[in-house]
């Protein structure tokens, strides 16, 4: 029945079907590195802070290299290679790890926000096309044109505008709840990036007196 759908949908199903293909791919890629960019991220997080404060920095910047692939972690181990720095020096290093994390995961975003675009006009273009093949068909046979021939323009116009809105209702869905995960892990960076700071015992450079000389 799917693949009689299709074929009565005419050649516009075609792209729709292939780059619903595409958009289902990126999708799964896309959620599959949140699923391992998320991963134990508080647990590691409280892990490396408990063996900050203990004194253990060194076996804390190896805590932060097992698990690597983590924005939180690559937040962290750079917190504590540069914590020989002042606050604002580690908390611009951090801003721009963060930013570039987030480029990381927003990857692919830009090209399922086109599908997903692209999608409901493929099959509205399929309607006009479906419409036009039906009123051809009633022009050139007159008083003798049948419910049947006209059906299959008709049926054209409404597969392809319901393939194209299934495809992209979906796809519009699933880019907000990326996007809305991403949100997440840039405020868990941010929350992190305090914290270990904090635990690191990072203060600020004391402001330079006018009366004292600068060496």
């Amino acid at each position: 029945m799917f693949v009689s759908f299709l074929v009565k949908g005419g050649v516009v199903m075609i792209p729709i079907v292939l780059l619903s293909v595409v958009m289902l791919a990126m999708a799964l890629e896309r959620a599959a590195v949140l699923w391992r960019a998320r991963g134990r991220e508080s647990v590691l997080a409280e892990d490396v802070l408990a063996l900050v404060r203990r004194g253990q920095v060194v076996r804390a910047g190896e805590r932060c290299a097992e698990d690597g692939g983590n924005p939180t972690a690559k937040i962290l181990a750079l917190a504590i290679a540069q914590r020989a720095k002042s606050r604002e020096e580690i908390e611009a290093l951090l801003e721009k790890e963060g930013e570039r994390e987030i480029v990381r995961l927003e990857t692919r975003l830009g090209g399922i926000l086109v599908i997903i675009g692209v999608e409901p006009m493929l099959g509205f273009l399929g309607t006009i096309v479906g419409l036009i093949q039906a009123f051809m068909s009633w022009e050139r046979l007159g008083s003798a044109v049948t419910v049947n021939i006209l059906a299959g323009g008709i049926y054209q116009a409404m597969i392809t505008t319901a393939a194209g809105l299934c495809v992209s209702i979906p796809g519009y869905v699933f880019y907000h709840w990326i996007l809305a995960r991403i949100k997440r892990h840039a405020r868990d960076m941010s929350w992190w990036g305090t914290e270990i700071l904090d635990a690191l015992k990072v203060g600020r450079r004391p402001a330079v007196s006018a009366a004292e000389p600068v060496q």
